[in-house]
């Protein structure tokens, strides 16, 4: 009698459910099927993190999802999974896999068959690694779970041995960065963090809110948060990064941005970031010689930086991340990543009797307000006259700013020795970005066209002008000119062409020459129907909004333009004699948080006088300034549709 009660006891204990564990099977089986998630190939039904913090900063990551394909390009996206890592700060391991079938079979996946391997790499080259779980054949309705472990950080340091490798570089404080927000569906998503009872910590949910609770255990503090019903959203053009407006949860144990400050200018002092020798400062003297003022010494010492030191990150040095390499190594490799290059700016100021330092900042998208660490870019700092101004000769190869406008509305951290507040780059006026067009036309009777056309253009319309001659040969600039303008009419003739040299970057960028095109228009006695030259100009795609021009529609989301920009456009178009322009209709005028147009189209003596002006005022946009800017330009590229109509006058 006992052994058949303990033959149905063991047979209880492998059919039922351990306490505590998942039945993966009524989970997957459960989740819902493709027609509840109309768009997705995939789900995750689950998506667990936990979080273990020691003192010294150090965390323990355990991470638990279990996916449910949908449909069949569901199970091909999941046929494999791929971690990636950088091992001189981090640590991962698969802990364990499993394949659910949907008839309830679970299978495991034998971790003997994972794969640890270099990382592809372009531009950086830092040792990164991968590691791949292959899966197999998944059909619509499987499930598939698999648990990692992490410990470690995101940005390295100096190389410590062993796990001091992982702890993070301002040692003793935690941060993380956690989006509740996916590119797929996810059925409940948790983040469950242990802090010592003693450390100071400090959280906010963004963009939405979460169940969260808070809890004493023993000698330490647990807090937990959970999302349900998550699911992906549309698209748009330009949008900004998700994390600027969806939900997202920041943790940090840092006090505030200013002890961030004051640490990262100590770490790299102490580490002698800056430090030059006899060649550097010998270097420095030789580009700064015979300069007008402290402003000119300060361009070419900037431009230097940009354009000597090749953006390549082969050199590891003792470690990336916040601690710069050295100026020394940075000169003598004459290459290097962003912080490289900030760091060699500041180094061959300081060379110069300037007083400067590094920056933090972040590129593509928004810093908030807890300390986490949300950076990706380092520029450089100069104090001129009691005021500290910005620099990024990563971003100015080629460009006449030194501070690239590209990077207005963008939060970041000095690392000055009176320490700092997070702050943003203000908003750069469009009218420093400008692009002109100045056009004087003919018509002849025969219906020949004869332009004298004039471009200029000024700050990142100067840099996307400019650059289209930069990245091709010399020699095949003019055929290249001549190949745009061939694609208004296949008879265009350009001659007479004169450009400013795209290398010197002391005046703005400005292109002249004159245009011929046979039989641009049939000659008649009645109507004649031809589109102008304002409205077909082969550069019409410098200005910022052309990417967003396809897209018509109302917005839901924040979106991105490449900078703050005026187009302005005058044409002056002398028509065969006799002839006069059908009224085409006022150009409405526009004027709203996101843009301004004004325009007319008018007649008077013998010639057609057109002006445009579009005025793009921001780089980061809301929904309600996309109405403003989509009126504007579709008023803008009038009449490129709506074509011109001239008759014989009575």
């Amino acid at each position: 009698m006992k052994k058949v009660s303990l033959i149905l006891m063991l047979a209880f204990l492998i059919i039922t459910p351990i306490q505590g564990q998942d039945d993966l099977s009524a989970l997957v089986a459960g989740a819902g099927e493709a027609a509840d998630f109309a768009g997705s190939n995939q789900l995750l039904v689950f998506d667990r993190t936990y979080v273990n913090v020691m003192d010294s900063g150090l965390s323990h990551v355990d991470k638990e999802v279990l996916y449910k394909v949908l449909t069949i390009n569901g199970g091909k996206e999941l046929k494999s999974l791929v971690f990636t890592f950088d091992p001189q700060t981090a640590y991962v391991e698969v802990k364990g896999a499993k394949v659910i079938k949907k008839d309830g079979r679970i299978s495991d996946i034998p971790l003997s068959k994972v794969i640890e391997y270099p990382a592809p790499a372009r531009a950086i080259y830092w040792g990164g690694r991968e590691i791949l779980l292959p899966v197999g054949r998944l059909e619509p309705g499987d499930g598939l779970w698999v648990k990692t472990y992490r410990k470690g950080f995101i940005y390295a340091l100096l190389y410590q041995e062993e796990d001091d490798r992982y702890i993070p570089p301002m040692k003793g404080h935690f941060y993380d960065i956690i989006p509740f927000y996916s590119t797929v569906p996810i059925k409940t998503k948790t983040y469950e963090v242990s802090i010592p009872a003693g450390k100071r910590f400090q959280y906010e949910f963004y963009n939405g809110d979460a169940h969260h609770y808070a809890h004493v255990e023993g000698d330490r503090t647990v807090y937990y948060w959970e999302k349900k019903d998550i699911r992906p959203i549309k698209r748009e053009p330009g949008i900004t990064d998700f994390s600027d407006f969806l939900p997202k949860l920041l943790v940090s144990t840092s006090p505030d941005w200013k002890a961030k400050s004051l640490w990262f200018h100590k770490v790299n002092e102490d580490y002698g970031s800056f430090e030059y020798d006899d060649e550097i400062k010998q270097k420095t003297q030789e580009i700064i010689r015979d300069a007008a003022d402290d402003w000119e010494k300060i361009s070419r010492l900037t431009h230097w930086v940009a354009e000597e030191i090749r953006y390549s990150g082969i050199s590891m040095g003792e470690g990336e991340g916040f601690t710069l390499h050295k100026g020394t190594m940075t000169f003598k490799d004459r290459c290097g990543v962003c912080k490289d290059k900030a760091g060699m700016l500041v180094t061959m100021l300081r060379a110069a009797g300037f007083e400067s330092y590094p920056a933090m900042t972040m590129a593509g998208s928004r810093i908030d307000r807890i300390p986490a660490d949300q950076f990706n870019h380092s520029v450089t700092l100069v104090k001129l006259n009691g005021k500290y101004h910005l620099l990024d000769p990563t971003w100015v190869p080629g460009v006449r700013e030194l501070w690239s406008s590209a990077e207005q509305q963008q939060e970041y951290l000095m690392g000055v020795p009176e320490g700092a507040d997070l702050l943003s780059t203000p908003l750069s006026p469009p009218e420093k970005h400008y692009l002109k067009y100045k056009i004087a036309s003919r018509l002849s009777a025969q219906g020949h066209l004869q332009a004298n056309i004039e471009i200029e253009a000024e700050g990142q319309s100067d840099n996307n002008l400019r650059r289209g001659f930069q990245r091709n040969l010399k020699e095949s600039w003019p055929l290249r000119f001549q190949a745009e303008f061939s694609k208004i009419h296949p008879e265009a003739n350009i001659s007479d062409l004169v450009f400013h040299d795209p290398y010197d970057l002391s005046k703005p960028m400005k292109i002249t020459f004159s245009l011929e095109i046979a039989h641009y228009f049939p000659p008649g006695v009645g109507e004649t129907f031809f589109t102008p030259l304002s409205s077909r100009l082969p550069y019409a795609n410098v200005p910022v909004f052309s990417g967003l021009e396809p897209f018509s529609g109302d917005r839901a989301y924040p979106f991105n333009m490449r900078c703050s920009q005026m187009v302005e456009v005058t044409e002056t178009l002398q028509l065969p004699g006799g002839f006069k322009l059908i009224d085409p209709g006022p150009l409405n005028k526009i004027d709203g948080s996101g843009a301004s147009f004004t325009g007319d189209i008018r007649q008077k003596g013998n010639a057609i006088l057109i002006t445009k002006t579009i005025t793009l005022k921001k780089r980061v946009c809301q929904p309600e300034d996309w109405k403003s800017i989509r009126d504007s330009v579709l008023e803008f590229k009038k009449p490129g549709g709506d074509i011109l109509v001239i008759v014989p006058a009575r």
